[in-house]
């Protein structure tokens, strides 16, 4: 049987995302899909899902969900906490990176994403009707998700057939998935010609503060003037835009573009934010200082790399573990007893 949540409280901002829509983007559709892969991905896992199952990816303040029937598992990644209360009116205080079992009549009330970002997974994944083949949140056009919008008062949320996730032991991450504090790497181009020398070494040499202007689209910087070589060189033909790239409009202050951003677009591209860092810009709250550094296509290649094997090595240390709380028969059989 499926479980089933009643939204007692939308939050802000909170949408379903999974990896996204691909092959749309000709018919000016973005790819949309999760900010943080990484994240997502994490959160799958600690419940036993597989990575690419959708997830509640929360913005700003989160949600207050109380499942209504049946029995799951959810897990919380990210800077984020939350608090459980059982039917039985006992109250927790829950961490992220472990997951935790659920059963009707508790409520879970999730605080802010105090770094711009977090995902809640549940057992067998959050189950919407897809569109284009994605349950990916779209909302400027209202596609996908729930209605294509954010989560609301009133809303349902439901899983799959969780079943068989409850002969699994909870698990448990043995430390979070953090990226590092360094500036962002980019690639120059593809209209880096449009831009004056001084603004090249402008771009690497200063200081970049994100501000209130920002979601899903892309984030708008504060800083020196970044000037074009002339004033028509603020303007290009609409050519093809990606997430990670940089665009600068005839006020000199860059844009970096992220998942929801338009597929077509007339400003100058100076630079484009390598794979490996992308991820990092949606946790970048506004007032966040910001630095740049250029690579090359190989250095680019290699950091993903890099970051591929950290990943797939932060995967292998999460361990079953005996919740607070609730009794995992299958976890405790499976500690070490005597020690």
């Amino acid at each position: 049987m499926s479980a089933c949540f009643d939204v007692i409280d939308g939050g802000m901002g909170n949408t379903i995302q999974d990896e996204g829509r691909y092959g749309f983007r000709h018919q000016g559709v973005p790819v949309s899909g999760w900010l943080d892969a990484h994240m997502a991905h994490a959160a799958n896992a600690l419940v036993g899902n597989p990575l690419h199952a959708a997830c509640l990816e929360i913005r700003g303040l989160g949600p207050k969900l109380q499942l209504r029937q049946g029995q799951t598992r959810v897990a919380l990644a990210g800077d984020i906490t939350a608090t459980l209360t059982r039917a039985s009116g006992l109250r927790q205080v829950l961490a992220p990176w472990c997951a935790f079992t659920m059963q009707a009549g508790d409520t879970l009330h999730i605080g802010a994403a105090n770094d711009g970002c977090a995902y809640l997974a549940s057992a067998s994944g959050w189950q919407v009707q897809a569109s284009m083949g994605s349950a990916a949140t779209y909302a400027r056009v209202g596609l996908g998700g729930i209605h294509g919008r954010a989560l609301q008062n009133g809303d349902t949320l439901s899983n799959g057939d969780s079943g068989a996730q409850h002969h699994e032991p909870s698990k448990k991450a043995l430390q979070a998935w953090t990226y590092a504090d360094e500036p962002m790497r980019v690639m120059l181009g593809p209209q880096s010609d449009h831009f004056t020398p001084e603004a090249l070494e402008t771009l690497f040499s200063s200081n970049w503060q994100t501000t209130r202007a920002q979601d899903r689209m892309g984030v708008r910087l504060s800083g020196p003037r970044l000037a074009h070589i002339h004033a028509q060189a603020s303007d290009i033909v609409s050519d093809g835009i990606a997430p990670g790239a940089i665009q600068v409009p005839g006020d000199g202050q860059p844009i970096v573009l992220l998942a929801d951003c338009q597929t077509m677009g007339g400003y100058p591209k100076i630079a484009t934010v390598i794979s490996a860092d992308l991820p990092r810009w949606a946790h970048l709250p506004p007032e966040r200082v910001v630095r740049f550094v250029e690579v090359d296509a190989h250095e680019a290649h290699q950091a993903l790399l890099a970051q591929q094997q950290l990943w797939h090595a932060w995967l292998t240390q999460i361990r079953p573990y005996a919740e607070a709380g609730w009794l995992d028969v299958d976890a405790l059989n499976q500690s070490n007893l005597i020690d």
